[in-house]
């Protein structure tokens, strides 16, 4: 519960960044947050790259053979996530002041500045924070698979009604 409230009060801080530069504030996309958690559960025993601020990306490497059980675990369908971003950064105690200056006084700022994410998720572990941010489009909405399945067949459904509806309106 005390990552939980952490996480959030990160949340707030980005997007009262956000805000402030006239940008809309980043919505709590679960799935994002599922991806963010358990990406900060892998960094766990990772040690902090030195300097404090370097790119934190350091430590992710050897996780990368971990992204699909990841994206599995999270129900998450691979081509939902190409448009997202993961932001891992480390901060000796998880200093929230500091983890926000890493989000919008680094490289990464420019992430968190771009209108074309709505959606975040972040988690939590020792001295790590990882941001995901996620977009409204279907190659970074971190959508599951069985949901990308129910919107193209739920499309296929409607398009089906639609034209037989004008067949009927045509023959009428």
């Amino acid at each position: 519960m005390e990552d939980e409230d952490e996480e959030d009060h990160i949340l707030q801080g980005i997007n009262s960044y956000r805000t402030s530069l006239n940008l809309p504030a980043l919505a709590k996309n679960d799935k994002a947050g599922c991806l963010a958690d358990e990406i900060a559960d892998k960094l766990e025993d990772e040690p902090c790259p030195r300097p404090v601020g370097a790119s934190a990306l350091a430590g992710t490497e050897a996780q990368a053979a971990d992204y699909p059980d990841i994206l599995k675990k999270c129900k998450i369908d691979i081509n939902s996530t190409r448009d997202g971003v993961i932001l891992p950064v480390c901060v000796p105690k998880r200093v929230s002041t500091l983890v926000l200056t890493n989000y919008t006084q680094s490289p990464y700022a420019r992430y968190v500045n771009n209108s074309k994410y709505t959606g975040a998720g972040i988690g939590t572990e020792d001295d790590w924070t990882v941001l995901v941010l996620a977009t409204n489009t279907p190659g970074g909405s971190f959508v599951s698979a069985a949901g990308l399945v129910w919107m193209v067949g739920m499309g296929h459904f409607l398009l089906s009604l639609l034209l037989g509806l004008c067949l009927v309106l045509v023959n009428y």
